[in-house]
């Protein structure tokens, strides 16, 4: 079976190369919005459900995972800031505070139609930084593709304090022990 991620982030890509499987990626287009009212471990599920059936149809004989983030800091869904501003605003929301992520990963079977899905919450406690500390990340950083503004897979790991979750990959936006399990209880075996 020809696996495929739904995904055009990098981070992704580079979390799905360490399973060593051969796979392709595609673009899945759909906006990322939530629903009114919608809780985020919801809107992570849906959207990572929604990423892997957008493409579904391009391809036979394949399995698509398909993958959400969502963040939620001091009360409020945090998304990607997709700028400079909206970052700002994201991180002193963040400073000395707690948040968690809740990473959905869902595996989608083109043959058989059927599709399953995880939802893996992280919860991080923040340092308490400055404004100094804020813009000197910004400006090494960039994390405007990032939910909440914070990378951990680069330097937003010295703004965290703390990380507890069962899967660190979580963090990063692709749960992979939760996608090893999916992907043997659709047939793949990564071993």
């Amino acid at each position: 079976m020809q696996l495929v991620l739904a995904s055009t982030s990098r981070y992704r890509r580079e979390l799905l190369e360490r399973l060593g499987i051969p796979f392709s990626v595609t673009d899945p287009g759909l906006a990322e919005e939530r629903l009114p009212g919608e809780a985020p471990q919801d809107m992570a599920r849906r959207l990572a459900q929604a990423k892997s059936l957008a493409v579904a149809s391009r391809f036979h004989d394949a399995l698509i995972i398909g993958c959400d983030q969502v963040a939620v800091g001091n009360g409020e869904v945090l998304g990607k800031p997709g700028t400079r501003e909206h970052a700002v605003r994201q991180l002193r929301a963040l400073s000395g505070r707690e948040s968690v992520f809740y990473t959905a990963v869902c595996v989608h079977n083109t043959s058989d139609g059927s599709s399953r899905e995880r939802v893996v919450p992280c919860r991080v406690t923040f340092r308490k930084f400055d404004d100094g500390t804020i813009e000197r990340y910004l400006a090494r950083e960039q994390p405007y593709d990032c939910a909440g503004s914070a990378k951990a897979e680069g330097l937003g790991i010295a703004l965290i304090a703390k990380m507890e979750g069962e899967d660190p990959n979580a963090l990063v936006g692709l749960p992979l022990i939760a996608l090893v399990d999916l992907l043997r209880e659709q047939g793949l075996n990564v071993l």
